[in-house]
């Protein structure tokens, strides 16, 4: 039986649905059967990221609504044999389903995946209670801003309200340079105030915004190090002991020079 889990934050913005698609594919590498499910029902994005948003013709809403089958809904991804995505609705609100039918859809997936990942739409609203109504286990993803960690914690209380226990932290776009001259939150102060687990670390990386406009997960670019990254996080997932990557970003001979000489801008 598959592994249902959440994927969400407070604060939106933090590469929620980046991680998602990342994660999923990654472990579609690992041989895995995994579908993707687009929970933010009227604002969705998880069908562009994985570039198949030309191929929807249903949604989740029709299917808890029973316009169609389950297995009509579920878009094959282009690159892997075993990886799906069941896209949101994009006409509807977000009380177009419930926790109850988001339940009902999750055990329905369990016996034919090994994970079932569910795309959360940020914030505490409706969405939320129906991301996390069938999830196993949730994972946070937050970026190292105050007002992204402190709604992370938020949602942390909420999710142990609703009996969701030991969510795992993902600490998003993290620059070693900015953490190095006190600029940026670095990760231990983070994990003391959220106080959970961490999963993993994906460095700020261009090539991010490049494979989301391509509708290629980063995970496919070998030189990509947030691909990298979340390639660890969903070893991690399997339960392999993968170390964080070293996040030291070498001085270059230019900047060496410069700092020889007391140009480097502080």
């Amino acid at each position: 039986m598959g592994q249902v889990i959440v994927i969400t934050s407070g604060k939106g913005g933090v590469g929620k649905t980046t991680t998602t698609a990342n994660i999923g594919t990654a472990l579609a590498l690992l041989n895995k059967k995994v579908v993707l499910v687009d929970s933010d029902i009227g604002l969705r994005n998880l069908d562009v990221v994985m570039g198949l948003e030309n191929r929807i013709v249903y949604d989740l809403v029709d299917v808890v609504e029973g316009m169609c089958r389950l297995r009509q809904a579920l878009i094959k991804d282009k690159r892997f044999e075993e990886l799906y995505l069941l896209p949101a609705a994009q006409t509807k609100d977000k009380t177009a389903v419930s926790p109850e039918q988001m339940k009902e859809l999750c055990e329905k997936l369990r016996p034919d995946y090994d994970y079932i990942l569910i795309d959360s739409p940020a914030g505490i609203e409706q969405g939320f209670k129906n991301a996390i109504a069938g999830a196993d286990k949730a994972i946070i993803v937050t970026t190292p801003e105050v007002a992204a960690v402190r709604d992370a914690d938020r949602i942390i209380g909420l999710l142990e309200a609703a009996e969701l226990y030991n969510p795992q932290l993902i600490i998003n776009r993290i620059r070693a340079d900015m953490v190095k001259k006190g600029d940026m939150m670095d990760i231990d102060d983070m994990i003391d105030i959220l106080a959970i687990d961490l999963l993993g670390v994906v460095p700020e990386d261009e090539k991010i915004v490049i494979s989301t406009n391509k509708g290629e997960p980063a995970v496919l670019d070998s030189g990509s190090i947030a691909g990298q990254a979340y390639k660890n996080i969903s070893r991690r997932l399997e339960g392999e002991n993968v170390p964080l990557m070293n996040l030291e970003v070498e001085e270059s001979f230019m900047e060496k020079l410069k700092k020889f000489f007391g140009l480097r801008q502080k």
